[in-house]
């Protein structure tokens, strides 16, 4: 199915996508480079929390955990909407067998 023809079906509601939330997740962490992300995030927040900015350094690090995990779980809604907005990324993603598109039947 080429980029408008899904574009004009998912308009239509006239067909089902699919998303495996594991796959869309690890496309996004990569995409989005969330481990080189992650990593300064918590050291920051360590360092803060050992000269003495206690608190502040407790919830920089609850952001550098929580925020790749929020970001992963809402991955498959992000997946859908890149490519419904981007060609490029709805062959990445459908090539990759992260998005399937089936007919309704």
């Amino acid at each position: 199915m080429t980029y408008a023809e899904f574009v004009n079906a998912y308009g239509a509601r006239s067909i089902k996508v699919e998303i495996d939330p594991a796959a869309a997740a690890r496309y996004l962490s990569a995409r989005l480079l969330l481990p080189l992300v992650m990593l300064p995030v918590l050291g920051c927040g360590v360092a803060l929390a050992l000269t003495g900015w206690i608190w502040s350094g407790l919830t920089v690090i609850a952001i550098g955990i929580m925020a790749p995990r929020v970001l992963k779980r809402s991955a498959p809604h992000f997946i859908l909407t890149q490519a419904l907005q981007d060609e490029r990324i709805y062959r990445e993603v459908t090539t990759a067998n992260i998005l399937r598109v089936l007919p309704i039947p």
